[in-house]
């Protein structure tokens, strides 16, 4: 009789054990699935503007008739792009006009528009160089095809390159001097375009 008692005590805290355990591996895999997901990283997330209608009581949103779907009258979508150049690489530079070519014509698929800036200062000022730019001929080409994509070029980088080097620092054609570079691009971002550095 001794014997089965301590059987069943042995039974009775395997079963209480496995209990336990099991239930904790629930609880684990319950807070696995109920952990938040990671926070995209900034120069990853897409800005996006949305007009936002202030509430009003319950009874007046009632009274009032629901408007028609935004299918109704269709808006194109205008979509905002910052590349920035800040490096004398011609691989860089490359890179960027490639970038811009292929968000317009992505674009111009789906039938919504685009407007893009190359933005360049220190070094990448070299890309909007009529006497240095590795780059000239193809901007020139693209300057004709996809009017959507225009070049700024930083006027405190020319200054700095001017006094450097003692001459006068050319620009491109294509291109429209700006004060500061990167001023520029915190003013497009405020106003919400999408910043990508290539």
């Amino acid at each position: 009789m001794v014997r089965f008692r301590y059987v069943a005590i042995a039974a009775m805290a395997g079963a209480v054990a496995l209990l336990v355990t099991t239930a904790l591996a629930a609880a684990q895999d319950v807070e696995q699935k109920l952990r938040p997901m990671p926070r995209p990283r900034p120069h990853l997330i897409v800005k996006r503007h949305v007009a936002v209608k202030s509430v009003r009581p319950a009874a007046t949103a009632q009274a009032k008739k629901p408007s028609a779907p935004a299918e109704a009258s269709p808006q194109k979508t205008e979509h905002h792009l910052i590349l920035q150049v800040n490096t004398n690489d011609p691989a860089a530079m490359n890179l960027a006009l490639n970038n811009a070519m292929n968000v317009t014509q992505y674009y111009k698929e789906i039938g919504e528009d685009v407007k893009i800036e190359v933005v360049t200062f220190g070094p990448g000022l070299h890309m909007l160089r009529s006497d240095t730019s590795p780059v000239k001929a193809r901007i020139e080409t693209m300057a004709l095809s996809t009017p959507e994509i225009s070049y700024k070029a930083c006027g405190n980088t020319q200054e700095n390159m001017h006094k450097a080097e003692n001459k006068d620092i050319p620009i491109i054609p294509e291109a429209q001097v700006v004060k500061s570079g990167v001023i520029h691009i915190m003013q497009l971002e405020e106003q919400g375009w999408t910043y990508v550095k290539p």
